[in-house]
Formats: C-alpha cells, sequence, structure tokens
C-alpha cells in the first residue's frame, strides 16, 4: 500500500534533493532483476542485525511481529533484502518504507510486486524526519546513505532515535571522508564554475569537466570511488554531483551518535576499525591498541585511507545489549562464505586472505582451525564440536584456539554466534 503524507508546517528536505532523485533515481535498479537476484549487504542483512543489535537473539524467531523502518528507502536494496529474508525464515514483519522521491518508490514498489512481499510493507512518501515518529516505534530502522543528504543530519537521527524501541537497534551508513578524496573537490569545481543547479545539464557539464581532468587529480587517482564509472548516470549524479552531502571521520561519527542518545556497537567489518590490520609492529602500536575503541578505530581510519563509507550499528544509549560471545553452549554459523571450502584453504595454507576495498589482510588461524570449520552446520555447539574430535585435545587448548579463530572470522563479518540458551 502507498500513502503520501507531509507535514505542511515543518521545515521539508532541500528541494534540490527531492529534484535529483525524481530525476535520477539511486541506485539504479530494474525490477526484473528480482527474477535473477537478491541484493544483499550491509547494514540490514538479518543475521548481522541480529547479532549486532539483539544479542544474537532473534525477536521475531518466537512468532511475535516485528516492525521495521527503512527510512530514505531510495529504489529498494535494503527494504527487499529485509522483506525477502522476513519472509525466507517465516517472520512476521511490518516494514514501513519512506523516501521523499515518488520515482524511486515507484522503483521500489515495483521491486517488491516482483517478489509477491507487498503484504509485509507500506509506502509513504514524504520526510522521515517528520514522518518517522507517526509510524513506530520500531526494532530495527535501516538508514543507509541518505542522513548525510539531510540539511541538518543530526535533527535526522534524533528523528529517528525517537522512534526506536527501547531495546531496538538502527543499522546506518554515512560517507566516510579520507576515502572519498577528490569527490569533494569537484563538487567545489562545479560550484566554481556556477554549473547548472540540476538536471540532465548539470549531469552533462559534469561529465566533461571529468573528462578533461589530468591524471594528476585526486578523484581521478582515487580508486576507491567507482560510483562515477559503475553506477550509470544516477551513479555519477549521486556521487560528484549532489549538491547538499557531507562526510565524517571516525569521531564525528562518535559524537554524532551521542548527541542523538545512542550508543555505537561496531563498525562493519570491525577488523577495519583495527590498527593491527594494518600495522603488525607492537613497538609502533603500542601506546594505540590498550585505549577505549574510539581512539582505536580513529587511527584505524587514517592508517587505512580506503574507508569510503562508515556502516554501523547502534542502540539506545542506555541498553546494555551486547553481541554474543563463545562459550560451550554457543552455536557458530558461517555469513557469506562457504565453510567447507573454508576449512580445506585453511587446511592447506594455515590462514585466510581478506579484501577490503583494495586491501589483503592475510590473518593466521590456529592449528585446530580446519577441524573445527569443518564440523560446525549452524546447529552444533562448540561444546558438542569438541566432543567431535577424535582423539579430544585438552579442553582449555580447544577453548582457547576457537576463540582466537572466531576473532578473526567474526572480525571479518564472515562467523556468528547463536547464543547460549
Amino acid at each position: 500500500m502507498s500513502e503520501i503524507r507531509k507535514k505542511p508546517d515543518a521545515p521539508q528536505p532541500s528541494d534540490k534533493t527531492r529534484a535529483q532523485y525524481e530525476t535520477f533515481p539511486y541506485p539504479a535498479r530494474d525490477p526484473k532483476d528480482e527474477d535473477k537476484r537478491l541484493v544483499v549487504g550491509s547494514p540490514g542483512n538479518w543475521d548481522e542485525v541480529v547479532h549486532f543489535v539483539f544479542g544474537g537473539r532473534d525477536p521475531s524467531a518466537d512468532g511475535k511481529k516485528i516492525k521495521v523502518l527503512v527510512a530514505g528507502g531510495g529504489t529498494g536494496d535494503a527494504l527487499v533484502m529485509l522483506a525477502q529474508q522476513a519472509r525466507d525464515r517465516k517472520a512476521k514483519v511490518e516494514i514501513v518504507y519512506i523516501d521523499l522521491s515518488e520515482s524511486s518508490r515507484k522503483i521500489a514498489e515495483a521491486r517488491i510486486k516482483r517478489r509477491n512481499l507487498e503484504k509485509s510493507v507500506k509506502f509513504v512518501t514524504g520526510s522521515f524526519v517528520d514522518l518517522a515518529g507517526q509510524y513506530g516505534p520500531f526494532d530495527y530502522i535501516d538508514c543507509c546513505g541518505v542522513l548525510h543528504h539531510l540539511p541538518d543530519p543530526d535533527a535526522g537521527l534524533k528523528a529517528l532515535a525517537d522512534a526506536l524501541k527501547p531495546r531496538g537497534g538502527m543499522g546506518l551508513m554515512v560517507y566516510g571522508e579520507l576515502g572519498r578524496i577528490g569527490v569533494y573537490h569537484m563538487q567545489e569545481m562545479m560550484e566554481r564554475l556556477s554549473a547548472e543547479a540540476g538536471g540532465r545539464k548539470r549531469l552533462n557539464l559534469g561529465k566533461a569537466l571529468f573528462d578533461s581532468l589530468p591524471g594528476t587529480n585526486w578523484l581521478k587517482r582515487n580508486p576507491f570511488v567507482n560510483d562515477h564509472i559503475q553506477g550509470g548516470e544516477s551513479g555519477f549524479y549521486d556521487l560528484l554531483l549532489h549538491q547538499q552531502d557531507r562526510a565524517y571521520r571516525v569521531d564525528e561519527v562518535f559524537d554524532f551518535v551521542e548527541k542523538a542518545g545512542l550508543r555505537l556497537q561496531q563498525f562493519i567489518e570491525p577488523m577495519r576499525y583495527d590498527p593491527t590490520t594494518y600495522c603488525s609492529r607492537h613497538d609502533v602500536l603500542d601506546k594505540a591498541v590498550h585505549v577505549p575503541f574510539r581512539k582505536r578505530a580513529a587511527l584505524a581510519e587514517l592508517m587505512a585511507g580506503n574507508i569510503t563509507k562508515h556502516l554501523f550499528y547502534v542502540v539506545k544509549s542506555d541498553n546494555k545489549i551486547k553481541p554474543p560471545v563463545p562459550d560451550r553452549h554457543a552455536v557458530p554459523f558461517f555469513v557469506r562464505i562457504d565453510g567447507a571450502a573454508l576449512a580445506r584453504s585453511v587446511a592447506k595454507t594455515g590462514h585466510i586472505k581478506i579484501n577490503f576495498t583494495g586491501l589483503s589482510v592475510t590473518r593466521g588461524l590456529p592449528p585446530a582451525s580446519p577441524g573445527i570449520l569443518s564440523r560446525i552446520d549452524g546447529k552444533r555447539t562448540v561444546g558438542q564440536i569438541y566432543e567431535l574430535f577424535d582423539p579430544s585435545p585438552d579442553k582449555y587448548e580447544f577453548d582457547a584456539q576457537f576463540a582466537v579463530m572466531y576473532s578473526v572470522l567474526n572480525a571479518a563479518n564472515l562467523m556468528y554466534l547463536y547464543p547460549s540458551k
């Protein structure tokens, strides 16, 4: 179902932003492609949400209906993923989609209809800053790539926080400053050239300008942004010609979250925000690893240089929920990876190689890892996996090796746990 709701006496989002997404809905999607693939990613993948927001315990698992908001849902990637995953696990869910672009909403609606998911979704056209509270409260809110386009991002996040249930959480994405080097140079060049305010004339001028830039230009030298090359017209416009966007450093993300009365649970992927990912010298990092998470993450961002966006999960500041940790009764399971193939690879090499936006990271895994990985089926507990070893290793040594292996795979977003009952 669809609704158009606007609050006439409240400040509305930028007319330029609205006009942009009416002309160039982003990202470009063809509803017919739903027959061939499901777009998945972070934030919003439900296994990930359960792990970081709900402490490993799925609130929809006991048959209770949960309420989800997709704030600034665009052409529907997060919406379709959440709705499809809910149906796959036979969960009762009500999803509210809010976006100010009617063109984007029509594409999202067509994608949902293609998958026959209409019964679980309510479509609303307007500003979620004004409307989120009218449809809440929500168990989970997904807001990916939107807050940084608002006239007042702080007010936007506060509106979402107010619409969140006390034990709910959010998956958010905002732009990262350091990995987007050159993007804001391009936007400044367009401003200095007094470029057309919007539409196809602005797009054509932007393309001509980009094509004319020398190889020394920061944007031309930045291999970590590619929407202007691979994302079609809407990708080019959204990345380089947007007239209302800002980027954040790690410290600013923490301030942003805390000002809204929220607490940052974790960045995705956690390994990217760990200084030891980029430097193995303990003498160099001695004073940087035994400091609060915020300081470690800020240093890691400076070291990496390739973080173009910050993806993270938050809960209310007084919500003490934490992701589950290994114990004998926890059940490990894989995400985004073939466990059997990983077990065979680790048996041969003793390590795992992980790629993060052009950076390859190799991590050694303990000797028992191949045997553990080959026995993980998403049902066995850590204790049951231990019992399958013959001869059985020392219990304390096994637990220590499992903990090390899990810390590596969890930090790369490849393994989670169902917690002890």
